[in-house]
């Protein structure tokens, strides 16, 4: 028995001791996340980086595996991921910052940001056409030039719209979740306020923040603590590296090209909820579904699930609490951070693969959390 017991000590030793030396929180709810999330993100392997917060208290914080593979980095809480479509948020919040300061309406036709532009459609898709994926803007992207794809920046991704002569549908009718029309508040900010996009987030929505380490993707600028994205190859039998260089559309920006850690995304979550980037009926505004997404939706689709402005929201049926939230899918980054907004919780799970039930393992975290 005695053997039994020691053997017990050591193991439970081993693991504080790891969990500390990746800067973890080894709290009541995390062993309950490790047998959700651990058993699939194994150490040799891509791995996770998971946070559930409750205000600014840390109900459990845990990583898994690598970051790296080459240098074989283990991921931590201030490991750097794509944070990929989750980066909209960002995007959209900048324009909601300028709705609120007078200089940007709602109701704005893309017309007023690329008046040189000879298409006829920028005259019927205006700025909450955008934010919530109801524009009828097709994504016609062309993708016959391998390095076009690989390295086009927002400008070039988004230029076919300049001579777009039809739209899929009625704006505002239904949803259709396309990059472009993101990639498209890349030039409006600047063409409002004189200052470029980069510039403007950093200064308006991640400095308030303290968001210090947190960056768009730029080919040859390195970013600190920065994770790379991997997907399983059968001819190699391995996981390989599969992000900027690899996946198409990895350096835009305004749709998805933030980095940023667990650590300082909860900063942005703690920003949002003290009014530090945009006033709370802003915020309401933006948590609140413009339109549903049906079923057959080619990117987003939840049971009773619709689009805001820049988030998803999802009201279950059974009269539980609404979870805000948004995806991310970029080359081998798999993201999601969400939040129970009633109940001040958020939820995220960041992962270096694209072969995992990311909402499977979400649900069962949030399944957990509706016990507590």
């Amino acid at each position: 028995m005695m053997k039994k017991v020691n053997i017990y000590l050591v193991a439970a030793v081993v693991m504080l001791l790891t969990a500390c030396g990746r800067n973890e929180r080894v709290t009541p709810l995390s062993e309950q996340i490790d047998s959700i999330v651990g058993r699939v993100f194994p150490d040799s392997l891509p791995g996770a980086a998971v946070l559930v917060m409750q205000g600014d208290s840390v109900l459990a914080q845990r990583c898994y595996g690598l970051a790296d593979l080459e240098t074989r980095q283990p991921v931590t809480p201030e490991t750097n991921f794509c944070i990929a479509s989750v980066s909209k948020q960002f995007a959209a919040l900048a324009l909601l910052q300028l709705v609120e300061q007078g200089k940007v309406s709602l109701d704005d036709p893309l017309r007023r940001f690329f008046g040189s532009w000879p298409s006829a459609v920028l005259d019927s898709v205006s700025v909450r056409h955008i934010l919530s994926h109801t524009s009828g803007i097709p994504d016609a992207r062309p993708r016959d030039d391998r390095d076009f794809v690989l390295h086009a920046t927002d400008v070039a991704s988004a230029q076919y719209i300049a001579t777009l002569d039809s739209l899929r549908f009625q704006p505002g009718t239904k949803y259709e979740y396309i990059n472009p029309t993101f990639q498209l508040i890349y030039q409006m900010i600047p063409a409002v306020t004189g200052v470029d996009f980069e510039t403007y987030v950093h200064d308006h929505l991640l400095k308030p923040a303290g968001m210090v380490h947190t960056a768009y993707f730029e080919a040859g600028r390195p970013i600190e603590k920065m994770a790379h994205g991997y997907q399983w190859s059968d001819s190699l039998q391995r996981y390989v590296e599969f992000d900027y260089d690899e996946e198409t559309f990895f350096a835009t920006k305004a749709d998805g090209g933030l980095y940023t850690s667990v650590s300082e995304f909860a900063l942005w979550e703690k920003a949002l909820r003290e009014g530090k980037i945009v006033s709370d009926s802003t915020l309401r505004m933006a948590y609140t579904p413009v339109i549903s997404i049906p079923e057959n939706a080619n990117y987003g689709y939840q049971p009773h699930t619709g689009y805001g402005y820049g988030f998803f929201i999802q009201q279950p049926a059974d009269g539980s609490d609404a979870v805000v939230y948004h995806t991310g899918d970029n080359g081998g980054f798999t993201i999601y951070a969400g939040k129970i907004p009633r109940r001040d919780i958020t939820v995220m799970l960041f992962s270096t693969r694209n072969d995992i039930d990311r909402m499977g393992m979400v649900n069962a975290i949030l399944a957990l959390l509706k016990k507590n």
